[in-house]
């Protein structure tokens, strides 16, 4: 077989009809008519009659009709002229295939619509030479109505791809904006870190933002996330220094009270000691295990105080044994005292209590431990109670927690970042350290939660 545009010797010229064939272009039963691209779909599977379109006469010269007449397309050697015209209606059908992919792949949206166009215009281009029997003016049609959807479908997705873009740029202006006010103002440290990384983990998920914009935003929230650091830092800070200021200060009350607990100026110094632990409870409170120490040790002097005044004053055993009556009259009253419904209050009453119970004074030796014993226990249920909440609110614990929760944040960026670079090995590394740092937080946090 051999294909030529060129006529050979004798044979009808291009456009000419052969003697009863239908004119060029005009219409005939059963031939497709153009449609929209859509209409044409199923094209893609089914076969022409390329009978319809052209001919191949018997000295072998291929012919296809269209709307601009008849044009040679090539010649037929390999066999007769039905031969030939079922070739070219075959080449016809794999190029009217080609236009159905696009048709179907422009009809899905799951394709380039800028490639979807090049492909039909590139077609389309192909048409006026095409070797093949065809309505190639049909294809023509459906080729421009994929050109024209195509450039619809382009303009379509970049109006989609703008409207999200705008999304994302604004929820991220949105987040910006609830980090600087944490950054900027909030005390509640624990929530606030938290809810901070809640939106460094939504951040990472909204794309789309171009550029310019997103690192003027990534600026904005790392400032504000920067901010909250540095309060929190300064935060906890002066808290550490407050308990230092604290602890000095109670030495010094020790001191002084240890200084007093020799003194046989009984009046006097006890009124030094009720100004001593006056003193003491505005203070504020030292680290635990130091505040506990100090207060035994100030306790202990108070009580070298009383003790030898009570021995040097013998006699005043009466006085004493009407101070027992008014402390168990005050026990008495100490019922009321519950740190578990108002720790508040509860201390609060403790301190009238106490103040109260030194400020009566000595009772009988024999009567001293039943009546001191039954101070300590309320002493010891408001105290156990007070160091209960403190616990449970220990800043110190809290502070490890979220410093623990920073190093989680920490490597789990760095563990996005390394698989963005195509680091694997790096990534795994850092999510293996994120994942120890979590649990060391959860159990720090566990730990504050149980108490």
């Amino acid at each position: 077989m051999t294909e030529s545009n060129a006529p050979k010797p004798g044979s009808p010229k291009p456009g000419s009809p052969k003697p009863g064939a239908a004119k060029p272009g005009a219409a005939k039963t059963g031939a497709p008519k153009p449609g929209p691209a859509s209409a044409h779909a199923s094209h893609a599977t089914t076969t022409s009659d390329p009978s319809l379109f052209g001919r191949v006469d018997d000295d072998g010269t291929a012919w296809v009709k269209t709307a601009d007449g008849e044009r040679q397309i090539g010649s037929w050697q390999a066999g007769d002229a039905a031969e030939g015209l079922a070739h070219f209606g075959r080449r016809y059908d794999d190029l009217a295939t080609e236009v159905g992919l696009l048709e179907a792949r422009l009809a899905s949206g799951a394709g380039d619509p800028k490639k979807t166009r090049t492909a039909a215009e590139a077609l389309l281009e192909t048409l006026p030479t095409a070797a093949v029997i065809g309505d190639i003016d049909a294809l023509g049609t459906r080729l421009s109505a994929i050109i024209e959807g195509s450039e619809q479908a382009a303009t379509q997705a970049k109006q989609e791809k703008e409207r999200s873009r705008q999304e994302q740029t604004s929820r991220k202006e949105t987040l910006a904006a609830e980090a600087e006010q944490l950054g900027n103002e909030s005390t509640q440290w624990k929530t606030a870190g938290d809810r901070l990384r809640e939106i460094l983990d939504e951040w990472k998920t909204l794309r789309g933002v171009d550029r310019k914009t997103d690192d003027a935003l990534w600026k904005r929230f790392s400032k504000a996330r920067e901010a909250f650091n540095r309060r929190r830092g300064t935060h906890f800070a002066e808290l550490d220094r407050d308990r230092a200021t604290a602890k000095t200060r109670k030495e010094e009350l020790v001191v002084r009270a240890e200084a007093l607990a020799t003194s046989t100026e009984w009046g006097p110094t006890a009124g030094e000691f009720r100004d001593l632990l006056a003193e003491w409870k505005a203070a504020g409170r030292a680290p635990r295990e130091a505040d506990d120490a100090l207060w035994r040790r100030f306790k202990e002097a108070q009580d070298v105080f009383f003790a030898a005044r009570n021995s040097a004053a013998s006699e005043r055993d009466a006085e004493f044994a009407e101070n027992a009556v008014a402390k168990e009259e005050l026990l008495a009253t100490a019922g009321s005292i519950d740190p578990d419904k108002d720790i508040e209050g509860a201390r609060a009453a403790l301190r009238d209590l106490q103040e109260k119970w030194d400020a009566i004074g000595k009772v009988p030796r024999e009567r001293m431990h039943d009546l001191e014993g039954k101070l300590r226990v309320i002493e010891k249920r408001v105290r156990d109670a007070a160091d209960s909440e403190w616990r449970r609110t220990d800043p110190e614990a809290l502070a490890r927690a979220a410093q623990f929760r920073e190093r989680v944040a920490q490597f789990e960026d760095q563990a996005a970042k390394a698989t963005a670079a195509g680091k694997t090995k790096d990534a795994e590394k850092a999510l293996a350290q994120a994942k120890q740092w979590r649990e060391w937080a959860d159990a720090a946090e566990g730990a504050v939660n149980e108490l």
